[in-house]
């Protein structure tokens, strides 16, 4: 590896990690806030809601600024505004302020995520470009873990708000880690600007497709994890034992995320997303059907294994679509698209509970969009490991 490929990942890598361990620090704190704040499922659902309008706005802000003006300042800046937020919410005195912080900070990881898959797939070597950025994706996985962990130790002996500023550190890290970062050569390379009405026009089928796969694969991880613990909650078992079993569950996550780093390699990335996609389904049905112990704990690994696995090959299919000067803002319109599903799902699966739908019909609603999400791509989505492996891409695809 390069030098500054290595600076990139890493700075990227890092700053995945500490935005997926406040992400994940909400699906916890729901279940403390519910009984601090007496906060109804569906109050509930609306501070996930409200993370995933700023994650959609950011996204493609985010996506559109990296494309106009470089992908290391909108690197650098997204992260801090995330990071101050997240700080600012830890002293959120009730439900209002709390959405309101919770809006910022996805403001900050929606612009953010796309650029960093998009930096950091500009940097890759050629040969392993689809496998380095689902690496990159497998830094989630280890915030999740972080967030479990320390939603485990923390929150039941010292309160959610000293988790929350643990979920903090971004700002520190963002100051000293990414200043030295170099700019994408590749944008630096590029002249030319095409307009973004080309993603419907001279990309409509890839857009299209990358559109209802962000859309599944969003509404299903973002609706099932963020009331993770809190489905175990309703099933009887107690908080610490609920925040106990999710972190078992997202120990899977890593394994997932290294079977498909070697699967977008070996098998392409269009078949690798279809097989986790559809996989996620199943377990989908599986998990919303179980009631023992040691049934929720091997279909809630399982579904942690695909369902994160798809995200890692996702984000190495994505960019791979659109040429240079439309990449960052192609990854960030899908992202954002995506977002529309992530916002509904938190609210809908509070709305469905507060109503007492069983988990079984809820987590049937999952697998059926996982079902269609899957049948688009294979129907209409387009290998890219070939077009990857070439080297630079610079044109038009």
């Amino acid at each position: 590896m390069s030098k500054p490929y290595k600076k990139v990942f890493w700075a990227a890598g890092f700053g995945w990690m500490f935005d997926a361990m406040d992400v994940a620090l909400l699906s916890f704190i729901m279940v403390a806030l519910r009984q601090e704040w007496g906060l109804t499922g569906e109050a509930a659902g609306l501070l996930g809601t409200g993370n995933l309008v700023g994650m959609a706005i950011g996204a493609i802000a985010g996506g559109y600024l990296a494309d106009r003006i470089g992908r290391k300042p909108v690197f650098l800046l997204t992260l801090v505004l995330f990071g101050l937020a997240s700080f600012a919410s830890a002293f959120a005195t009730g439900f209002a302020t709390m959405l309101l912080f919770r809006f910022l900070m996805g403001l900050g990881l929606g612009a953010e995520l796309p650029v960093a898959s998009t930096l950091v797939n500009e940097f890759a070597p050629p040969e392993k470009r689809g496998s380095t950025v689902v690496l990159l994706e497998s830094f989630w996985a280890v915030g999740w873990i972080a967030a479990a962990v320390i939603s485990y130790f923390i929150i039941p002996e010292y309160g959610w708000r000293v988790a929350v500023m643990i979920g903090a550190l971004p700002v520190v890290y963002a100051l000293f880690a990414r200043r030295s970062i170099p700019e994408s050569p590749q944008f630096q390379k590029q002249a030319e600007k095409i307009p973004v009405t080309t993603l419907l026009t001279s990309h409509r089928t890839e857009t299209i497709t990358l559109w209802v796969v962000w859309f599944a694969i969003a509404f299903s991880y973002y609706g099932m994890f963020l009331w993770m613990p809190s489905v175990l909650v309703d099933k009887g078992f107690t908080m610490i034992k609920s925040f106990q079993y999710v972190l078992i569950m997202t120990l899977a996550q890593l394994p997932g995320y290294f079977a498909a780093a070697y699967l977008v390699e070996k098998w392409g990335r269009k078949w690798t997303l279809a097989t986790f996609l559809f996989m996620t389904g199943v377990m989908a049905f599986a998990f919303g059907q179980s009631s023992g112990t040691m049934e929720l704990l091997v279909t809630g690994a399982f579904l942690s294994f695909f369902n994160l696995g798809a995200w890692g090959a996702l984000y190495a299919y994505t960019p791979e679509n659109y040429p240079t000067p439309l990449r960052a803002t192609g990854s960030g319109m899908a992202s954002g698209v995506g977002r529309i599903g992530s916002i509904i799902a938190p609210y809908l699966v509070g709305y469905y509970s507060s109503h007492h739908y069983s988990y079984t019909f809820i987590f049937s609603v999952f697998t059926a969009v996982l079902i269609v999400g899957a049948i688009v791509l294979l129907m209409y989505g387009r290998e890219t490991k070939v077009l990857a492996n070439s080297g630079p891409r610079t044109g038009q695809a």
